[in-house]
């Protein structure tokens, strides 16, 4: 005696079993009734190739029909039964389903139903979960709404004097050239100034990626955050002052 792998297929089912190939097909239709729900006296069977492509359950469908199990007396392996076959059951009295349709139907269930609000005050869903864990649309923002950007100073004009801290340690002086929005760095919408520096110490001439925002002379030219940028009356500082003091104090 040899177990075979097939697949039996109903209305209502479609399911893998094991099933001894010594089996007769009297007794294969008393183990069928409770698989397939149909009557035993009521099954028609027959033995089928199995489709190779897959139903929409995943599982193979039921090609063309090999045998007709049909003499009770008769094994499966009499009939050629082999590894994935399929084993059709149809009902031969549309009267006698037996349990045929109650795996499918169901309307005779009862159902447990509750209204949006009686939902929502419960404590054991998934809303429930969701909420006390932030999940889902209960989740906070990702990032909070930026701030709406300070207001530049009224005296932060071309042509201002001014005083650029570019380090705790480190500030340099110049003019104001330009305030306002550039076409680089603008993922935030926010404002720069371009400066002209007393000394050759810029990056560029006012003009940055092709785009020319004011003219100065090679090397004399930055763009800086508006907070950076304190106006006041500064003077020029005269790179050669430190020299003078020098020479001074060593003629004393």
């Amino acid at each position: 005696m040899s177990l075979v792998s097939v697949w039996v297929n109903s209305p209502d089912t479609h399911s893998e079993r094991r099933l001894s190939s010594a089996l007769s097909v009297g007794l294969l239709r008393g183990k069928l009734e409770p698989i397939t729900g149909i009557p035993a006296a009521a099954q028609q069977l027959s033995l089928c190739r199995t489709a190779p492509h897959a139903g929409h359950s995943g599982t193979p469908g039921q090609g063309d029909t090999l045998a007709v199990l049909d003499d009770d007396a008769r094994t499966l392996d009499s009939y050629g039964l082999r590894e994935y076959m399929t084993i059709r059951v149809e009902s031969s009295d549309p009267h006698a389903r037996g349990l045929a349709g109650q795996y499918t139907d169901d309307s005779q269930v009862d159902k447990f139903e509750l209204t949006e609000e009686e939902y929502a005050a419960r404590r054991d869903t998934v809303l429930a979960y969701k909420k006390r864990n932030q999940l889902g649309r209960f989740a906070p923002s990702a990032s909070p709404s930026p701030a709406s950007p300070a207001p530049l100073p009224a005296d932060l004009v071309p042509g201002a004097r001014c005083q650029v801290a570019l380090s705790p340690e480190l500030s340099r002086r110049g003019t104001v050239r330009f305030v306002g929005p550039t076409e680089f760095g603008t993922k935030d919408g926010s404002t720069w100034v371009g400066v002209e520096w007393d000394e050759p110490v810029g990056k560029n001439d006012g003009a940055v990626e092709g785009k020319r925002y004011f003219q100065t002379g090679p090397l004399r030219a930055s763009f800086v955050r508006p907070d950076k940028v304190t106006v006041g009356d500064y003077p020029e500082l005269d790179p050669f002052a430190e020299d003078l003091e020098d020479d001074e104090e060593m003629e004393m």
